[in-house]
């Protein structure tokens, strides 16, 4: 397993958000590694900053300053009540007020997942904040809208997504064995089938039948990387990670301009191949809406990109960014 530096809490004081709304105090939970240009890793769900070990040893060893945060709402950081705490004006301003906790001034943003949403976000909502963004399996794309999901599962429970937006619905089934979320769900890709994508599949909510879902993929992690998951989780709950999904409408309306409006700055998308959720097909469009646009794909890869190839990964990540933002030498 990667060495993985040991968390510091980082406190970061009351703000105003990109939206001008005041977004109170709040603390998180960040390794970080390495000297130089500065490199922020937004982690997706259901994981943590321990999704980017791999990436911060590397990153680390090439002369980048990696910073991998707990989200808000994960692991060691700090998780407010309310919904609209975890919109993401509050997400990025998170972002932005650990750059001023660390002395950064800009930094590139590297999202997997719900990261990437994130990490898509910021060069909108802090322009003057972000170097370059990395794009992880997460395509820059507007966000989902819960009517048009309904369209295509008229019950809730048939789709992830839809069934996590009732609070205390999800997290009563999750909490209950964070382990097994994680021994099931956390394996490697295989080939999607022709019917794969969320739309197409007449039953995408493998966490309500996660006790007896079908072990699909081979196992990716070993007992003490499922451990430290495990951990994490027994700790936090689920509660805030979930709540993440329940502003996908209200982030829609707050920033129609995601997935829509051109990004100027030096952006990377790493797709993956078997990635059945965020299929390669989806990044498309995103010649037309990066300026300045280098894109790869990962072959034979699920979701778990980081940690599933994390020497491809590593490798694209390391090269961009050296061609991009090293400091001479």
């Amino acid at each position: 397993m990667s060495s993985f530096p040991e968390p510091r809490r980082i406190s970061i004081p009351e703000r105003s958000g990109s939206l001008g709304r005041t977004i109170p105090a709040i603390d998180l939970s960040v390794h970080e590694a390495g000297d130089g240009p500065p490199v922020v890793l937004c982690h997706g769900f259901p994981e943590l900053a321990y999704s980017w070990r791999h990436q911060v040893e590397a990153l680390a060893d090439a002369g980048f300053r990696a910073i991998a945060p707990d989200q808000r709402g994960y692991g060691a950081s700090d998780s407010p009540e309310g919904v609209e705490s975890f919109d993401l004006e509050h997400l990025t301003s998170d972002m932005a007020g650990l750059l001023d906790a660390l002395g950064i001034e800009r930094a590139v943003f590297a999202g997997h997942d719900w990261g990437g949403f994130v990490a898509w976000a910021m060069p909108l909502a802090y322009p003057d904040r972000t170097a370059g963004v990395i794009g992880v399996n997460t395509p820059y794309v507007p966000f989902p809208d819960t009517a048009l999901l309904r369209q295509a599962f008229p019950d809730d429970s048939k789709l992830y997504i839809l069934w996590f937006q009732e609070p205390g619905v999800a997290e009563s089934v999750l909490d209950r064995n964070p382990r097994l979320i994680f021994e099931k769900m956390m394996r490697g890709g295989r080939e999607p089938q022709a019917e794969s994508g969320l739309t197409a599949m007449t039953d995408a909510n493998p966490f309500l039948r996660i006790e007896g879902l079908e072990d699909i993929g081979a196992p990716m992690l070993s007992d003490e990387e499922l451990d430290y998951y495990a951990r994490g989780f027994e700790k936090s709950g689920f509660r805030g990670g979930v709540s993440w999904y329940r502003n996908i409408d209200r982030n829609r309306t707050l920033y129609p301009e995601i997935g829509t409006q051109r990004l100027e700055l030096p952006c990377l998308m790493v797709t993956a191949e078997w990635d059945g959720a965020l299929r390669p097909e989806m990044a498309a469009g995103m010649p037309a809406l990066c300026a300045d646009l280098e894109t790869h794909m990962i072959e034979k890869c699920g979701h778990w990109t980081q940690q599933e190839k994390p020497e491809e990964l590593n490798r694209l990540m390391v090269d961009w960014l050296g061609r991009r933002f090293a400091l001479p030498r």
